[in-house]
Parts: C-alpha cells; sequence; structure tokens
C-alpha cells in the first residue's frame, strides 16, 4: 500500500478511461455515468517505492520486449514520480536532471547533447516512463506536468530530451510536442534502437496555459494537454513537490 503521505496532486477519473499505446489514437470518451476513480501522485522517497517502480517498469517494458536493469542505488540528480489508485501502483516516471555525471542520453547522443549545453541550455531527461494497461491517460498527462512544474518552475531546467523507439516517435511529437534532435542510433541499456527528441520547456509551459484542465472540451486537440492540471493549480502543487522533495 502507498498510503502513508500526503500527495503532491490528486484526481478523479472515470474508471476505464484507458491511456492509448503510443501508436494509437486517444479512446473515445466514456459515459458521464461511471463511477469514478481517485488517482494520487506521490514522489518516490523511500527505497520500497523506488522498488515498486521498478517492479511496473520491468513488468511494462518486458511485455514489449525491453530489457531493463534497475539501478541499485539512488541517484541524487533524478526524482522518481508515481501514481497509485486504492494504494496500487498503476504508473511512474523518473527524471534525470543533468549534472556532471551527465544523463542517460549521453551514451548514445552525447554529441548532441553537448550541443546544447555549450549554449547555456540546461536538460533534463524523462526517462523510465511506465503506466499500467487500463488506467487513464490523464495518468500520463499528470506524471509529465508535474515533472514540468519541478524541472522548469522549480530549478530552472530548459530543455527536455528523451530517448524513443522510433516507432514511439510521432506519439511523442503529437502528444507533446517533441521534435527530432538525433537520427537513429543502438541503445544497449534497452536493447533497441533509439531516436534523440527535444521539446524547449518554455513550449511546453505555452501548451499548458492554452489548454490544461479543458480535458474533453477541447475541440479538435489531439495532444495530452488538455489532461494537464490547470494553471491555476500550478502554484499549490509547485509548493508541495518542493515540500516533499525536501
Amino acid at each position: 500500500m502507498f498510503q502513508d503521505d500526503l500527495p503532491i496532486a490528486t484526481f478523479e477519473m472515470p474508471a476505464g478511461l484507458r491511456a492509448p499505446e503510443p501508436s494509437e489514437a486517444p479512446p473515445a470518451v466514456p459515459d458521464t455515468g461511471q463511477q469514478l476513480q481517485v488517482f494520487h501522485i506521490r514522489l518516490a522517497n523511500s527505497a520500497g517505492r523506488r522498488e515498486a517502480a521498478s517492479l511496473l517498469i520491468r513488468k511494462m517494458y518486458g511485455w514489449r520486449g525491453y530489457a531493463f536493469e534497475p539501478s541499485l542505488q539512488h541517484d541524487p540528480n533524478k526524482v522518481t514520480l508515481y501514481a497509485e489508485t486504492g494504494g496500487v501502483l498503476v504508473g511512474t516516471m523518473s527524471l534525470c536532471l543533468d549534472s556532471a555525471f551527465g544523463l542517460p542520453a549521453d551514451d548514445n547522443f552525447r554529441d548532441k547533447l553537448d550541443a546544447l549545453r555549450s549554449q547555456g541550455r540546461r536538460l533534463c531527461e524523462p526517462s523510465r516512463l511506465a503506466i499500467d494497461k487500463g488506467v487513464t491517460k490523464r495518468v500520463f498527462a499528470a506524471l509529465i506536468h508535474i515533472s514540468y512544474l519541478y524541472s522548469h518552475k522549480l530549478h530552472g531546467f530548459s530543455d527536455y530530451v528523451i530517448e524513443v523507439n522510433p516507432r514511439h516517435v510521432m506519439f511523442y511529437k503529437r502528444m507533446l510536442g517533441f521534435s527530432d534532435f538525433g537520427e537513429e542510433r543502438p541503445c544497449s541499456r534497452v536493447g533497441a534502437p533509439a531516436v534523440l527528441l527535444r521539446l524547449p520547456l518554455e513550449e511546453m509551459g505555452v501548451q499548458i496555459r492554452k489548454w490544461g484542465g479543458l480535458m474533453e472540451q477541447h475541440g479538435d486537440e489531439r495532444s495530452f494537454y488538455p489532461y494537464f492540471f490547470p494553471v491555476w493549480d500550478e502554484a499549490g502543487i509547485t509548493a508541495r513537490l518542493n515540500g516533499g522533495h525536501h
């Protein structure tokens, strides 16, 4: 069970609003009479929570045929978020902050990242993102939004860089606005090819301010941004995030 500390954010969604696979379009909106499910987003501040997150990642990566080796020690330059409902962990992502030790993407794309660093850009890398099958797409949106608040609003980082499998590139471009930044190269960590994508966090902020909180009332917008939190929730989430990390 994962309910013994205060959440960073809590939201309710109709049960069964499934998150799409990266190759899929968003699912249809369910009937309004469905039962509500309560989700909490928390920081994985203990070894037990990080291990639970690793178990979910191992399950989801294994289902897709990817290799996964959990880290045996906590990296002080990495923060891990997780989502739970009913005490069950259903989603997780880590955010690696650039430091003297570099980022995971340096293994394959150091030349590309160094070019950004030379321009004074401060990089961070979302990694180990896993959402259990059958879970609302808003869990994905909440994890990404909170990682944005942590990296950009609290710590002044300027860019997301992310390694993704080539077949998932269009998902990240369409749903979050990433753009190409590095050609396909082999990724030894997961035993599959990877492409480097980039998203300046200023651009993410523009989309959040435009679409955040609209949910199904978003017209023809196909990205995940309507499922982000509304901008007026950001101050409270940021305060709880800052307090929880310290």
